[in-house]
């Protein structure tokens, strides 16, 4: 059989095997069932494939399986029921064995996995979550963490992740804020091409290397209300402009893989939207992989957006606007054969789509290579380098927003410290949405984190929870208070949490130790499907923090959350606020290494935070046009994109761009000269943003289009270079074509959105002598 010959092409292959195939084994190319319900793990470790797995594969077989090593509340999978690293290579090497050697045509499984911030599987490293890794603004530190992520999941057998997510957030009360990177397209592509070549590599045969998935497919962060799914409105010109320019530059990266986002846009579901999948991604943009669904998204046609009548036209609707495979739903199953029986599809349509997955199988190497070494996973997954890249990416994210009369570092001897908060000791609430079940001697909270950076003296941190995120028990206030008068600096561990219901139980709010009632507390507010309409702290939090200040003692505020937090009283009364969103399983150490100076922070915003929730939408990259203020306000944010402070200072000096006059296809250079000018070494994150004074379209004010994160010694100069192309200065036009216009653009080059030192560039018309 050719599709078996290794040294024929993937095209070759693909072909005969699509001609050997029934249009039942077509189908099942393109469905993909939840991963996790096709073993049951028995009592000595080993597993057995269910019942339900060997009928699909009798009935057809199985394209794909999603999930198969996820493990947190909604699987039900925990720790004492799901898989070691070895087990888990050992199962899907069972279960990949049993569909090869049971269908007829020996076609294997593609594994697809959650990987947003880590292999959501258990004993994987939890990295920060996305927005902290933007908040790093390191990209090359982020394909070390994608490469990192990319083995720990192949060496187990999942050959695909669903990430990087893409998306632009717009409003950041969605709860799915934590998964993206930034407000603005520019670092979210830059971002995006690091995420492909470290998940996917030079090849994609090897076993340190998986399928990347661009999501979600498209302006799923500009829902109306930032409501999970909700309708986006916006015009052709500014998706081009905005949303689309990440997955583009992906696209054009070699990302082989994109999910549909569950929203519509101006009417059009983008689950059925040939538009965005055949015109825009496959024609113009030149993608060449295969396109999955998200969730039940083509049920959503039938029951959400209300489309489609039935299920067959639902699945004709997604087929030919191009939709390849549907993730963990049976209507392609259920439907695809009456819809090519009722003539709603054709079976070109239907082949079009199985070649594309087969391609991917084969570029894969998986008919080669089925299986995984169980040793090799054992060995990668968890490793102690990868933990400490997980270290590493935190302390990059970390970001300190005030530190009055230079309340920060800490000194680490002759001072006794109090660590109060609801985030302080809580495991899971530092690791974010998309998580595993952890076993607590891998996750270093901010308590261990600051008891070990102070070494055997216990005696100088005292602990107290104080309060929950939510609920207004204030039955932990007097402990957290006596613990307050007790030290000489407070730090307050607080924010939000969108750790699901894991059955850990709940805290004892007057000592701090975990209890297991028949009342298990869920402290979430934050994830997938957990909006919000207001960013201040949940619960009596800012209460707590009230009470604790009272005491005039310094209050160091550190929030652990997965979206902006708005506090006017915190950011006026606090003498330090530190940023640390959710960190990951080394978070309490990286937040200690800042706290004690070990490290200089240096994480800067890549979202705007307001004082008000009234104030949105208030991303810094908004229409000149906006509006001026509001009566009770204006539209400045209290911190703005870009910003975060440091323990040194650095001095911007000799902004220029050479030359001053180009034409519309010609290159310039900006340089600045930026100084350490402080005691203490330090990285900067020096930014370019762009104003394109005048226009045929209206404009951002400014744009994001280049960052350099650099590192200086005290007294170090170093002189930044940033190029200035075609694509830095162009808009979409009326015909959604780039186009760069003749006239002035201001280049402005600085530490932060509001803080830049500005130089002009002319770009000439076409046929002017420069």
């Amino acid at each position: 059989m050719d599709y078996k010959d290794a040294s024929l092409s993937v095209q070759e292959r693909t072909q005969d095997l699509l001609g050997r195939m029934t249009t039942e084994e077509k189908i099942g190319q393109l469905i993909q069932p939840m991963g996790w319900k096709t073993y049951v793990k028995e009592a000595d470790g080993t597993v057995q494939v269910t019942d339900e797995f060997k009928k699909d594969i009798v009935e057809g077989g199985i394209g794909s399986l999603y999930g198969t090593l996820r493990a947190d509340p909604w699987t039900e999978v925990t720790l004492e029921t799901g898989l070691t690293p070895r087990q888990g290579a050992v199962a899907i090497n069972e279960i990949q064995r049993y569909a090869m050697e049971n269908s007829r045509l020996g076609i294997p499984i593609l594994f697809g996995e959650e990987c947003s911030h880590g292999h959501m599987a258990i004993g994987a490293t939890v990295f920060p979550v996305p927005l902290a890794v933007g908040s790093a603004w390191n990209t090359e530190l982020y394909r070390k963490m994608c490469e990192a992520i990319a083995v720990e999941t192949r060496s187990q057998g999942g050959a695909a992740t669903y990430s990087p997510v893409l998306d632009v957030v717009r409003d950041p009360r969605w709860g799915r804020t934590e998964e993206c990177f930034a407000e603005d397209p520019y670092l979210i592509g830059e971002l995006a091409v690091e995420a492909i070549k470290g998940l996917q590599g030079d090849r994609l045969d090897s076993n340190r290397t998986i399928v990347a998935t661009l999501k979600h497919f498209a302006a799923y962060g500009s829902s109306e209300g930032g409501r999970n799914a909700a309708p986006v409105h916006m015009g052709l010109r500014e998706l081009h402009e905005v949303d689309l320019l990440p997955f583009k530059k992906a696209v054009r990266a070699g990302a082989c893989s994109v999910m549909t986002a569950y929203n519509e846009i101006d009417g059009v579901p983008c689950t059925s939207s040939s538009y965005l999948l055949n015109d825009l991604l496959r024609e113009q943009w030149g993608f060449n992989g295969f396109v999955i669904t998200d969730f039940g998204a083509i049920q959503m046609l039938v029951n959400g957006h209300n489309t489609a009548e039935n299920g067959e036209q639902a699945v004709a609707q997604s087929l030919k606007a191009g939709v390849d495979m549907e993730m963990s739903g049976y209507m392609y199953r259920k439907h695809l054969g009456q819809a090519l029986s009722q003539g709603l599809i054709e079976q070109k349509d239907l082949d079009t789509a199985v070649m594309r997955v087969l391609d991917m199988k084969f570029r894969l190497g998986l008919f080669e290579q089925p299986f995984v070494d169980p040793d090799f996973a054992e060995r990668v997954i968890g490793c102690e380098e990868h933990i400490q890249l997980a270290r590493k990416v935190a302390q990059e994210g970390i970001i300190l927003l005030k530190n009055e009369d230079n309340t920060l570092p800490l000194g680490k001897t002759g001072t006794k410290l109090a660590v109060i908060g609801p985030n302080a000791n809580h495991v899971y609430n530092q690791l974010g949405d998309y998580t595993s079940p952890q076993p607590r001697g891998q996750i270093v909270t901010v308590l261990d984190g600051i008891t070990s950076k102070l070494g055997a003296d216990t005696g100088k941190v005292l602990y107290a929870p104080g309060c929950r995120i939510k609920g207004d028990s204030r039955e932990g206030f007097a402990q957290a208070l006596a613990c307050a008068e007790e030290a000489d600096t407070i730090i307050m561990v607080m924010g939000g949490s969108s750790s699901r219901d894991f059955g850990e139980g709940t805290i004892d709010l007057r000592t701090g130790a975990s209890v297991v009632t028949d009342d298990p507390w869920n402290d979430m507010e934050c994830g997938e499907g957990i909006d919000r309409s207001s960013l201040n702290l949940m619960g009596v939090q800012l209460e707590l923090v009230q009470e604790v200040h009272k005491l005039g003692k310094p209050v160091i505020v550190v929030y652990i959350n997965g979206r902006p937090i708005a506090e006017p009283w915190i950011d006026e009364h606090a003498h330090a606020i530190v940023e640390a969103w959710y960190p990951g399983q080394e978070g309490g150490n990286a937040i200690a290494d800042i706290l004690f100076g070990d490290v200089n922070p240096s994480g800067r915003l890549t979202i705007s935070i307001p004082k008000h929730v009234g104030q949105l939408p208030v991303n810094y990259n908004g229409k000149r046009t906006r509006g001026k203020r509001y009566l009770e306000t204006d539209l400045v944010p209290q911190y703005p994109f870009g910003f975060g402070l440091s323990y040194t200072e650095f001095k911007y000096e000799n902004v220029r761009v050479v030359p001053e006059v180009i034409g519309p296809d010609d290159e310039a250079e900006v340089q600045v000269e930026v100084t350490n000018k402080g005691a203490v070494a330090g990285n900067e994150v020096v930014q370019l943003y762009i104003t394109d004074v005048s226009a045929s379209v209206t404009r951002s004010e400014i744009s994001l289009k280049g960052f350099r994160k650099i590192h200086l010694e005290p007294g170090q100069t170093q002189t930044v270079t940033f190029p200035v192309q075609k694509e830095h200065l162009e808009l979409i036009d009326s015909r959604l074509q780039p186009v760069v216009e003749p006239g002035e653009f201001r280049l402005m080059v600085g530490s932060s959105s509001r803080d830049c030192t500005a130089c002009s560039l002319h770009i000439q018309k076409v046929g002017v002598e420069v």
